[in-house]
């Protein structure tokens, strides 16, 4: 199979994960029949256990200590900011994955214990309505995969990165799983000799102590938690400046730098193409992230993008198929990354604009035609909305294999509305929708709503009628100036 990026199927990450090893301090359990936990979430049709109500998350603190060994715990120490909308006698994270130590509230001990996946904690008195909620949590963070579960840490050749999208953040971390609930960043890590670590954002600090250094990285933008990243490897840093200076570094394996090196030196370029489409870029840096491992994706963690190594180089690859892949993920930081979806349903917001800006690159800079990829795409739509579900509609994920909303419906299937939307109000006005759009909502979080009303304000016309059949529909509506497109029989 042709290697894609996010828009081939991939593997079916594996079904649960071993419920969390922790105790109850008992010290701190009021007298009397205590209210049993229970595992919370905000509701999301798609993932209806991910995140949980009570508070907005302001910033997380992660500290990780790798011990030299990919198969090994790492010791960790997550710190949150957040602010309490609600009074809560009990905050709920999500975390399934490691084993808890200890759990301050606002520097006092609280009582913790587990329900399905969230990490329950009793501070020792309820937090009001509006406080400051400050989360310590001690515990170890686990790189093996449970038995039918994959996501989070992902062994490398050489160490670990991380893979997290969609459900896999709290895998690594305690935290609120879900991308409505955007925070800072600020990462340490801890590494023998011989080991470099890199997260997203920027470098703030190097601490060398004895045998090991520790990295410090921060962000500059509010990022999901699907979105960190953190490499562990024997890997070398590559900087370079992209347009208006900002800081490039890809971070690859040694051994590899002098072969990677002709494919890096094509990100300024490709940034300054998407510029020139949708506007500034949005970050404070980026980079490619190259890894020795087999994932089946990339993926575009914020800042630095994840990539198999063995996608550069390939000659099962072309050039400029290999290009596209990387103006997909490049794609992503503004599409996905600096504007979240309020939901996971709002997914093709994501994966159809970063398909349609690889087909477009493609396009324009190696002669492949647009227009024969969405018809194309026209002929199998009804069938992938048959098999799941139309474009800002998607199924709900199989048991155990929750990665399955990643299908071809939010890939070209989503990129064929923005096709289709752009042959309906016309080059001049989808062009103002694209760069709006990127302004309107950068470093937040929006909804299919929102991207339906803009377009509408864009265009000088209602196009409600347009999209509930384009997102929605059961069948693929006519393309507009295409008549002659014919989607084949399910």
């Amino acid at each position: 199979m042709p290697h894609t990026p996010r828009s081939a199927i991939p593997r079916a990450r594996r079904a649960r994960a071993a419920l969390l090893a922790c105790v109850v301090s008992g010290c701190l359990i009021a007298a009397g029949a205590p209210t049993p936990a229970a595992p919370l979430g905000i509701g999301d049709r798609l993932y209806p256990t991910l995140g949980n109500p009570g508070y907005d998350v302001l910033s997380y603190d992660l500290s990780f200590t790798y011990p030299g060994s990919n198969s090994k715990p790492l010791t960790a120490v997550t710190k949150i900011r957040a602010r309490a909308t609600q009074r809560l006698e009990s905050v709920n994270l999500d975390f399934a994955h490691g084993t808890v130590a200890s759990v301050d509230v606002n520097g006092a001990p609280a009582g913790f214990t587990t329900a399905g996946e969230d990490l329950v904690i009793t501070p020792a008195a309820p937090l009001p309505k509006g406080g400051a909620l400050i989360i310590t949590v001690r515990h170890t963070s686990d790189p093996v995969s449970e038995k039918g579960r994959e996501g989070g840490w992902v062994q490398t050749d050489d160490g670990l990165v991380m893979a997290n999208q969609a459900d896999a953040a709290h895998l690594v971390f305690p935290c609120n799983d879900h991308p409505s609930d955007k925070a800072l960043f600020t990462f340490h890590v801890t590494a023998p000799a011989g080991y470099r670590a890199v997260a997203n954002g920027l470098p703030v600090d190097t601490r060398p102590s004895g045998d090991a250094t520790t990295w410090s990285y921060r962000t500059q933008h509010p990022m999901a938690t699907e979105l960190a990243q953190v490499s562990i490897g024997r890997t070398t840093v590559l900087q370079r400046r992209g347009p208006h200076g900002l800081p490039l570094r890809d971070v690859v394996p040694a051994q590899d730098a002098a072969q990677l090196e002709p494919w890096l030196a094509k990100t300024p370029a490709q940034i300054a193409w998407m510029e020139q489409k949708v506007g500034p870029y949005p970050f404070e840096t980026y980079g490619l992230l190259i890894a020795r491992a087999r994932t089946g994706f990339e993926l575009e963690t914020q800042t630095l993008s994840l990539f198999e190594k063995d996608v550069f180089g390939n000659p099962a690859y072309p050039q400029w198929y290999v290009e596209s892949i990387m103006v997909h993920e490049l794609s992503h930081q503004w599409f996905g990354d600096s504007i979240s979806p309020r939901t996971w349903s709002d997914l093709w917001l994501n994966e159809g604009h970063a398909t349609w800006y690889e087909s477009l690159y493609a396009e324009e800079t190696a002669h492949r035609p647009m227009e024969d990829r969405m018809k194309a795409a026209y002929a199998l739509s009804d069938r992938w909305r048959a098999t799941g579900g139309p474009p800002a509609a998607p199924q709900p994920p199989r048991q155990g294999q929750k990665i399955a909303i990643f299908r071809p419906s939010v890939y070209d299937g989503a990129a064929l509305v923005l096709y289709a939307l752009r042959q309906e109000i016309g080059r001049p006005a989808f062009g103002r929708l694209e760069r709006s759009w990127a302004a309107l909502h950068r470093d937040g979080t929006s909804t299919t709503a929102d991207f339906e009303q803009l377009a509408s304000r864009e265009a000088g016309r209602d196009l409600s009628a347009f999209f509930q059949g384009w997102l929605y529909g059961r069948k693929t509506p006519p393309m507009p100036g295409h008549p002659d497109w014919k989607s084949n029989p399910v």
